[in-house]
């Protein structure tokens, strides 16, 4: 079952849902595993490419999130975040396209760093920080074309996403993460 955008959503938007609500033909044990790991991600992508991660940001702007985003992180629908963008590459290979929304109101105060951190992990930041918490994960799947991942990284055959909320010293902000075909994480 892949995610549309037919059920209300923006149209760049996939079908979140929560993970229990896929069952174990949709969502088979090994991939329900590591789409749900608790733990760092890039800390989990350096470990299996001997230490060869590189984070390439795609963008990095200012703007209103997308309405999924904004019910996710009960924003009003003025409210700008910033939304970055990027690509995560093992030994050269794009593994992983994630988007985050980081509300304004939540880049202030001790997490102000977070406005300009580069090509660092975002995820390498949030897990070294103290007073971090997760919510469950929301999780999609969706196939080609899809306009979520970027044409130029656009799979020929559906791939897994998983978002989730942080919330970082009460601050919210959202992180979706788009493991594709080059993934060697787990099987797809």
């Amino acid at each position: 079952m892949y995610a549309s955008s037919s059920a209300g959503n923006h149209p760049e938007e996939p079908a979140w849902k929560p993970w229990r609500r896929f069952d174990a033909i949709e969502l088979p044990l090994a991939t329900r595993r590591w789409l749900l790991a608790e733990g760092s991600l890039t800390a989990q992508l350096q470990a299996t490419s001997g230490n060869r991660l590189r984070v390439r940001v795609l963008s990095q702007h200012w703007r209103r999130p997308r309405p999924a985003e904004r019910r996710a992180l009960a924003l009003a629908t003025h409210e700008v975040a910033l939304v970055r963008e990027v690509i995560l590459e093992c030994a050269g290979e794009p593994w992983v396209f994630a988007r985050s929304v980081l509300p304004a109101a939540t880049l202030s105060g001790r997490l102000r760093h977070l406005r300009r951190f580069g090509e660092r992990s975002l995820g390498a930041l949030l897990f070294a920080t103290r007073g971090l918490r997760r919510q469950p994960f929301e999780l999609a799947r969706v196939g080609a074309p899809h306009r979520i991942v970027p044409a130029t990284l656009a799979p020929a055959q559906p791939v897994w996403g998983r978002r989730s909320v942080f919330h970082v010293y009460g601050k919210p902000l959202l992180v979706a993460e788009f493991f594709l075909p080059a993934c060697r994480l787990a099987p797809l």
